[in-house]
């Protein structure tokens, strides 16, 4: 069939005729005064479609005396006006525009629209929403407005389900395994609700606040289709519970309490409510000490995550404030005093935050406390004076009472709790005394606690800190710097006094033999670094000083046992990291009062 002539009817008066007519010859190979076949006016029909931008596509054969008149009949898209998502919670209207501004007044081309379409599910993959995607894009109405289709994977429930050590799911009989926690205490540390849109990184999130529960050896998410909807997706916790329960005992002969015994009963998931509950009792020949908690980390049904703590304790030690020093001051009877603290309290906690599901810049804590303070000596006799006829106690009689109302602030950015390298925390607290009871003690405690962390990478010792960029986790080496102050004004009992030296303190002191005063000042700094595996060194410096205020406190228990007020140490340490926490071993290499010594500890010193 030998083609005498090749037209183009349907797009007379389009605003884009002649891109149109380009688009259809272009596409074709059929030719005025060449032959062509049925087969090739079928490809060419494929080939004009295939350029995008016709809705419908055919051709009329006409006769005429030089030969076969060929008439490609089509009919263009419309002029786009606009694409609507349907079925959208979360696609911002500046990620569609983006996608198919460029093509808004120009005929509609479904080549370029697929374009921006894949532009869409590519935006949904990188910002984590992983099961949606555009289902249709054929919905053309004849004003030249397209409207998507779009299936987001929206959450209809979030389930807890609970597996073996094993992660079956069922029991050797066929059983679901069944699990002691509620299933509330899993799904409320979920940020994803039913009716929000799946989304990977906000899941994964969510797993590891579960996981951070302490509750769980595993955690595991997995992705079930809603027997109701097919768009819609079930998310699963699949959990693998850990023990919570502890146990304890010890028993032995004390200069305190002579032949005792202790026993000690901790529960991580009381009543599988991730409550925690606490208590060690210690029965002895001259005493009955006990500590007793409980802690429930966030009130059921509370939206703004609000725990409390109450505790009741009996606690017998050695106060810093009347040991330690260049001289010896003791009670009459040449014992030590101890102080015996019998009390309790309560104390709710919450993060200052809109979102209790990200981290809050600040968190809060409020309590009251409730302490009735003895001295006593070894045998458990009172004593009101020390051997220079020094008050103990604040009323001057045989117990004073503590009523506490506390208040607290805290900061933490630290990039890691364990292992920090970077950030900080920031700790304030306000302790102020209600003046009820023996003694009517009117005092308000103020401390301030900052801690900063630097990364640096002066050594070299591990093969990750070989690395040209190694991450916190591969060098975590660090400058780390603590400062801390308070002071105490109003009334003073002297065992409230502020202690300084030890461990804990101003390394290369034993435990409270700087100073007690009413106020404090200390400073610390630390280069930690690893050196291999699980062994970490650390070179360090401290300072602390009670400005003056030793003096400011009643009895002066600090100037009486010659205690220097101010103190520095410098030295070396080793830490070795263990289930407990890091191992910490300090050596003083030089101090003010030219005493080397080692010092012992669990965790970090800030």
């Amino acid at each position: 069939m030998l083609v005498a002539e090749v037209k183009i009817d349907g797009i007379e008066g389009n605003p884009e005729q002649s891109l149109l007519e380009d688009a259809v010859y272009g596409a074709i190979r059929t030719q005025p005064g060449q032959a062509t076949t049925s087969t090739q006016l079928q490809a060419d029909l494929n080939a004009i479609f295939a350029t995008g931008y016709f809705a419908n596509v055919n051709f009329r054969p006409e006769d005429t005396p030089l030969g076969v008149r060929v008439v490609f009949l089509v009919e263009p898209n419309p002029i786009l006006q606009g694409v609507t998502p349907a079925g959208t919670q979360v696609l911002p209207e500046s990620v569609v525009a983006e996608a198919f501004g460029s093509q808004y007044g120009r005929t509609l081309n479904f080549k370029d629209l697929q374009s921006g379409v894949k532009r869409i599910n590519a935006w949904y993959q990188e910002n984590g929403y992983v099961l949606a995607q555009v289902v249709d894009a054929t919905q053309i109405s004849p004003d030249g407005r397209v409207t998507l289709e779009i299936a987001e994977g929206i959450v209809d429930s979030v389930d807890v389900k609970f597996l073996d050590a094993d992660g079956n799911p069922t029991t050797e009989e066929g059983e679901p395994v069944r699990g002691r926690t509620k299933p509330y205490v899993v799904t409320r540390e979920f940020s994803l609700k039913p009716g929000d849109v799946f989304n990977r990184t906000q899941a994964e999130r969510d797993l590891q606040r579960v996981f951070g529960l302490g509750l769980f050896q595993d955690v595991r998410l997995s992705l079930d289709p809603s027997p109701e909807d097919p768009r819609k997706v079930i998310v699963v916790a699949n959990v693998i519970e850990s023990r919570t329960a502890n146990i304890g005992a010890t028993g032995g002969v004390s200069s305190s309490n002579g032949l005792f015994g202790s026993v000690s009963l901790g529960q991580d998931n009381f009543r599988g409510r991730s409550q925690k509950l606490r208590s060690e009792v210690t029965l002895g020949q001259r005493e009955f000490l006990f500590d007793v908690g409980f802690t429930d980390p966030w009130i059921k049904g509370d939206p703004y995550r609000t725990g409390y703590t109450v505790n009741a304790f009996r606690r017998r030690s050695i106060s810093l404030n009347y040991s330690g020093g260049d001289r010896d001051i003791d009670l009459p009877n040449g014992d030590t005093p101890r102080i015996l603290r019998t009390g309790g309290g309560v104390r709710f906690s919450r993060p200052l935050s809109k979102n209790v599901f990200e981290p809050a810049e600040w968190n809060a804590s409020l309590g009251l406390q409730y302490q009735r303070v003895n001295i006593r000596d070894e045998d458990g006799d009172s004593e009101l004076q020390d051997e220079l006829g020094n008050d103990l106690t604040f009323s001057g009689k045989d117990a004073d009472d503590l009523v506490m109302v506390q208040l607290g602030l805290a900061r933490d950015r630290r990039n890691n709790r364990a292992q920090p390298t970077a950030g900080s925390i920031t700790r304030l607290s306000l302790d102020q005394s209600v003046p009820i009871g023996s003694g009517s003690i009117l005092m308000n405690r103020l401390r301030a606690n900052h801690s900063q962390y630097l990364p640096v990478r002066y050594l070299k010792f591990t093969e990750g800190c070989k690395k040209p960029k190694p991450t916190a986790e591969e060098c975590p080496q660090t400058l780390a710097f603590n400062v801390q102050a308070g002071t105490i004004l109003g009334d003073l009992p002297p065992y409230e006094a502020f202690s300084l030296g030890g461990a804990n303190s101003i390394r290369g002191y034993g435990e409270g033999e700087v100073g007690s005063g009413r106020s404090f000042l200390q400073a610390s700094a630390e280069y930690r670094f690893p050196m291999f595996s699980f062994v970490g060194g650390a070179l360090f410096a401290d300072y602390g000083t009670d400005v003056g205020t030793g003096d400011n406190v009643p009895g002066n228990p600090a100037g009486v046992r010659q205690k220097p007020g101010s103190g520095y140490g410098v030295g070396i340490g080793v830490r070795v990291r263990s289930p407990l926490g890091p191992i910490r071993a300090d050596y003083t290499l030089l101090s003010d009062d030219g005493d080397q010594r080692f010092q012992f500890g669990i965790g970090e010193r800030f």
